[in-house]
């Protein structure tokens, strides 16, 4: 038989393009990274439809910090929870139903009244009213719930008048009675040794509390980055001198500073000039420690390369300082400015609390406290000392979102 010569029924074209998926490897497996690289460049973005690594290339470094900000549980919540108090700043006559100031010497020392939602099952809030009578064994005044006395609550009732945001004429109020006037007969957290209302003065006493050091903060942090900054990157008799002024400063102490100042303001000011001047002082000498950090890290970052090219390039000695090394020390700053408000909060309730920052008439955290000053006092009125829940609150709330931030504007952070 003659051989037959094998002809494939196919021959490949060497001018036809090879299939892209017969030279491709078998899928396999791969490691975690493996896929989460994969996953990362299948997304896209739907308005640029860039991928998630180009948006990440061309992110600005406010968008990279919200990105690892988010990433923070505690972070946000303190957050959140900072911007609930600051909410109660803005809105402190729309919460309070009283006046801070409205006393009464027959309601001293009331205790908290209970709240009631429902009534015969359907949703009607409401609390009885206070009776009072003289225990005949301690001689103090003792109150007790009156069943036949309700007192039926409404919400953005009528109140007294005031203006919201400052211009804003409004009467309108969060709580509210039907048939009586609330501030005579509604005290939710109890009345203090004048009878004047708990929450109203609470409320009142967190706006100044979490607004009295605002300008100070500002003050001590403009200072500390600018002499800092200058000290750190011209070095020299500059640096000697700026650390001489700084030890002068850091080596005042600070209480006996506050009680001479307190004894030189005038006394024709007002509580709050005199307080808001002391405030002010205090931040002059308070910027010592974020200068030091700030020149610290200016020293070490004036050699680099991008520096020397910046210098090259042109630009000013401020450009150089402020644009390109300040913002690589942003996260020490940010962890500044987060630990400067609380300690500022702390310092004027404590202050206050001793009798050297506000003073009655005005109304504070630490004013507050100040009716919680004995044992006696914390033994049978325990409700004078929930002024202090809320300065606990919110220096753990700073300190949670000053960790975050820090964390998030960290350049060599993941």
């Amino acid at each position: 038989m003659a051989d037959q010569e094998y002809k494939p029924s196919h021959s490949p074209d060497p001018t036809e393009p090879a299939d892209p998926d017969a030279a491709r490897p078998p899928a396999t497996p791969g490691t975690g990274a493996d896929r989460t690289s994969d996953a990362v460049e299948t997304v896209y973005d739907a308005s640029t439809g860039a991928a998630a690594e180009d948006r990440v290339a061309v992110a600005s470094q406010f968008q990279l910090m919200w990105w690892r900000f988010r990433r923070h549980r505690l972070a946000m919540f303190g957050g959140i929870v900072i911007l609930l108090f600051y909410s109660v700043v803005v809105f402190a006559d729309f919460l309070a139903y009283a006046s801070p100031q409205a006393s009464e010497a027959e309601r001293s020392l009331m205790p908290p009244q209970r709240v009631y939602l429902f009534d015969d099952g359907s949703f009607s809030p409401h609390v009885f009213g206070l009776d009072s009578r003289r225990n005949p064994q301690t001689f103090q005044r003792e109150y007790f719930a009156n069943p036949d006395d309700k007192i039926e609550l409404s919400f953005f009732a009528e109140g007294f008048e005031y203006n919201l945001f400052g211009f804003i004429p409004t009467n309108r109020h969060l709580i509210g009675t039907k048939d009586r006037e609330i501030g005579e007969s509604v005290f939710l957290l109890g009345t203090d040794v004048q009878g004047r209302d708990m929450w109203s003065r609470l409320m009142y006493a967190t706006r100044i509390s979490l607004t009295i050091g605002l300008v100070a903060v500002i003050v001590s942090i403009a200072l500390g980055v600018v002499m800092g900054g200058l000290s750190g990157f011209y070095g020299g008799w500059v640096d000697m001198v700026v650390q001489r002024m700084m030890e002068l400063l850091y080596s005042i102490p600070t209480i006996p500073l506050w009680m001479g100042l307190a004894a030189a303001v005038p006394d024709h000011w007002s509580i709050l000039r005199i307080y808001f001047a002391i405030t002010v002082i205090i931040a002059l000498i308070g910027w010592t420690e974020l200068a030091r950090v700030v020149r610290g890290r200016l020293l070490a970052l004036r050699e680099e390369d991008f520096v020397m090219a910046a210098n090259l390039a042109g630009a000013s000695q401020f450009r150089v300082i402020f644009v390109h090394l300040v913002p690589l020390v942003l996260s020490h700053i940010i962890a500044a400015v987060s630990l400067a408000l609380p300690a500022m909060i702390v310092a004027e309730t404590s202050l206050s609390f001793l009798g050297l920052g506000l003073r009655p008439p005005a109304v504070s955290w630490g004013v507050l406290l100040q009716g919680a000053q004995n044992i006696q006092a914390v033994a049978l009125t325990p409700w004078l000392l929930l002024p202090a829940i809320p300065v606990i609150v919110v220096i753990l709330a700073f300190s949670f979102l000053g960790d975050g931030l820090r964390d998030a504007a960290d350049p060599y952070g993941m």
